[in-house]
Formats: structure tokens, C-alpha cells, sequence
């Protein structure tokens, strides 16, 4: 890739600021193109293709960027913080099994979705598989299962287990961020028709919409005009959360490295796990105490700024020409994505659950704790633990889950 245009990370970050503000202003605007616009695409959708644009066609290079890190490590743990302290506990205990079920369904269809993927390739278009002989594909593949199931560290701990080379891996990563993002899409996508998925799946919504109205009127009712002193308030807490979170973080993860190594298998020795966590946690914790009414001057607000913030330096990431270099790495993906889809929607049908715990649980599996909030998020703020939760669990069966792929994958390899 020759020199990007533009490398220095203030004008980044202000150009995609000045994304932010287009979006939200067109999203606003009274006119009937917009209306319809929007009516079909999701806003945060537009967010994250929009900063894609810019790496995609060589104005900015986000490997030599800092703003994807600043925003998942401080903006992230900030988001979650603001987002939970308002959160109704025995509200969310009330969605019931559904979303575990989800989840664990969404990982299931990872683990079989792979090995379905690179059979049906090997027999019906060997051809597309386009890599040396030295290359085994199936041992790349486990890199996208550690990923898609829990995150970068299990995606790591994979890329170790079944040695896999750094070329092999890179076109793997590719495919792991591409497929990732446009199956983010088709979920965005499908949020603007939620009530007519449920209809089809026959599907009571009920728990989560009385969370959600119950949350909203609770905002209302006490909502008021923030002071400098509120806001100063609720950023005060949430970025010392932030800290606190990352101090914790920066003991715990090093402890359990040197004392209990085996913990590594579980992801549990990843700092960027146990920052999420504490982070999750101490937001959680906050809302039995005098904090929560923070909400009542926008702490859910602020929060979910900087998670669209996360969302234009994700997007920043996501090359949309890379798919035409390696087409038949991309078909692979394509189909192990489809498989998950389709076991979430088969399981969804028969356990009649709502379109948002096939959204949240395939993006606790898929995306993450970088994703699964924001999705859950942008059917309400009041619903972003759940995200957070799932994605939690995520991280801890991530590397069980890729490894059983990663045999399953080893099993049907030609």
C-alpha cells in the first residue's frame, strides 16, 4: 500500500468527528430522501462505511493510527461505565434463558459453520482456495473461529496453538474483519425491521420492550438540563472508572500470567478482558448507589457518543476493496457466516426469540465487546449490558470453542 494521504491522527480524528456530525444531521433532517434514506439504512451503519471510504481508497492508514486503540481502551470502558450505571438489574433478569440459548447458538454455528465451510469449498470449487501447498488453510481458519467466538486474544492464542504463519494470517485477519463487518451490517440492517422479523418468528418481545419503556420513562420523568458541574460529574466518573479499571486490569492480568499460566487457555490472562470486566462491573455497581441519577442529566448520552466514536475507528479499519484480492478466502467466510445465521434463525423460530437475541448474540460471539453493546445499544442504551454480559462470556469459551473448530477443521481439511 503506498503512503497514506493523511497521517496525522488530529486530522483523523476531526475529519471523522465531521463524519459524526454529517450523520447525525442528515439522520435529523425533516427532508423526504433522508427520511427514506434512513427509513432502509441504519445511522450507525452509515458510521462505520463512511470512515472505511478513507482506508479503503489510501487517504488514511489506521495501522499507523492510534485512534482505533485510544477509542477501545478508553472510550470503550468509559461507554460501558455510563451506559450500566442506569441499568435496572431485576429488569434484566426478568429477559430470562433466551439470550444465553442465543449466544451459545451463535457460537455453535461458529464452530460448525468452518469445517461446513471448507468442505463444501473443497468439493464444489477447489479452485477458489488460491494459496501454496505449504499454507494449510484449515490452520488460518482457526484464527477467525478464535475471533468470531471470543476476541483478539483467543484469535492469538489459535494463531500459537496451530501455528500459523504470518502471510497465511494476515489474508485470514482480512476475511476475519471484512465478513465480520458486513455480517454488522446485515444485523444494522435487519434492527430497522425488528417488529416485522418478530412477527415472523413468532417471537414475545415483551421482557425487553418493558425494560426498554420502563428505562425510557425513566429517563424522561427525571430528566433535566445539564449543568458544567453535572457534566464534569459524570465525566469525572466515568473515566475514573477507566482508570481504576485499567489499573486493576494491570494487575490482575500480569498476577495470573506468572502464578496460574494454565488460566491462558480461558483468555483470562488478557489485560483488555479484565479491563472490560471491572469496567462492566463497576458500571453495574454503580446503579445501587446515589450515581444513577446521573442518567437523570444525560450519562447515557455521553456514553453513547464515545461508542460512536468506537464505531467510526472500527470502521476506519475495514478495507471494503480487500474482498476482490482473495475472493476465494472471502466465499469461505461468506459461507461460515451463513451458517451461523441460519442456525441463530432456525433456533429462534423454535425457542420463539426475539430478533435482539439473534442480533446480541451473534455479535457477543462475532464482534465482541466492542460490538455486542453498541448493537444491543442501539435498540435502547438501557439494553447495552446485555451486550456487555454476552460478550463477557464470549471471551472466556472463545479459545474451547476454536480449538473443537480448529480439530473439527483439521478433520475435513484435503
Amino acid at each position: 500500500m503506498n503512503e497514506a494521504l493523511i497521517q496525522n491522527d488530529a486530522v483523523i480524528f476531526g475529519i471523522l468527528m465531521l463524519i459524526l456530525g454529517a450523520v447525525f444531521y442528515t439522520s435529523d433532517s425533516k427532508s423526504w430522501f433522508w427520511k427514506k434514506f434512513y427509513g432502509w439504512v441504519p445511522s450507525v451503519l452509515v458510521c462505520y462505511f463512511l470512515p472505511s471510504l478513507l482506508y479503503s481508497f489510501g487517504i488514511i492508514d489506521p495501522t499507523k493510527s492510534n485512534l482505533y486503540f485510544m477509542a477501545s481502551r478508553y472510550l470503550l470502558p468509559t461507554s460501558l461505565i455510563l451506559l450500566t450505571l442506569s441499568v435496572d438489574v431485576k429488569e434484566l433478569i426478568k429477559l430470562g434463558p433466551k439470550a444465553i440459548i442465543m449466544f451459545f447458538t451463535g457460537t455453535v454455528g461458529i464452530i460448525l459453520g468452518g469445517p461446513i465451510a471448507l468442505l463444501l469449498i473443497s468439493y464444489i470449487a477447489p479452485e477458489v482456495i488460491n494459496a501454496p501447498p505449504t499454507e494449510e488453510i484449515w490452520r488460518g481458519m482457526t484464527t477467525i473461529a478464535g475471533s468470531w467466538i471470543g476476541g483478539s486474544a483467543n484469535q492469538t492464542a489459535m494463531k500459537e496453538v496451530f501455528e500459523v504463519g504470518g502471510p497465511l494470517f494476515s489474508k485470514m485477519v482480512a476475511v476475519d474483519v471484512i465478513m465480520g463487518n458486513l455480517w454488522l451490517a446485515i444485523l444494522m440492517l435487519g434492527i430497522g425491521k425488528n417488529k416485522k422479523i418478530n412477527q415472523l418468528l413468532k417471537a414475545d418481545d415483551r421482557a425487553i420492550e418493558n425494560l426498554k419503556n420502563r428505562m425510557e420513562d425513566f429517563q424522561q420523568k427525571s430528566a433535566k438540563t445539564a449543568s458544567l458541574s453535572d457534566i464534569v460529574k459524570i465525566l469525572a466518573i466515568g473515566f475514573g472508572c477507566m482508570g481504576l479499571s485499567h489499573f486493576l486490569s494491570d494487575l490482575i492480568a500480569p498476577y495470573l500470567v506468572v502464578n496460574f499460566p494454565q488460566l491462558q487457555d480461558y483468555s483470562l490472562t488478557s489485560g483488555f478482558f479484565w479491563i472490560v470486566v471491572i469496567a462492566a462491573t463497576l458500571g453495574v455497581a454503580l446503579s445501587f448507589t446515589h450515581a444513577r441519577s446521573l442518567e437523570h442529566v444525560g450519562a447515557s448520552k455521553l456514553g453513547s457518543l464515545m461508542v460512536y466514536v468506537l464505531i467510526t475507528t472500527i470502521g476506519m479499519n475495514m478495507d471494503i476493496l480487500a474482498v476482490f484480492e482473495n475472493p476465494g478466502l472471502f466465499l469461505i467466510g461468506f459461507i461460515w457466516i451463513g451458517f451461523h445465521a441460519i442456525l441463530l434463525i432456525v433456533v429462534a423460530k423454535i425457542i420463539k426469540a426475539p430478533y435482539f437475541f439473534i442480533a446480541v448474540g451473534s455479535q457477543a460471539n462475532v464482534g465482541g465487546a466492542a460490538s455486542a453493546p453498541i448493537v444491543a445499544a442501539y435498540f435502547s442504551p438501557s439494553l447495552a449490558p446485555v451486550g456487555v454480559l454476552l460478550a463477557v462470556l464470549g471471551y472466556v469459551v472463545g479459545t474451547y470453542g476454536a480449538y473443537i473448530c480448529g480439530l473439527l477443521l483439521q478433520g475435513v481439511s484435503p
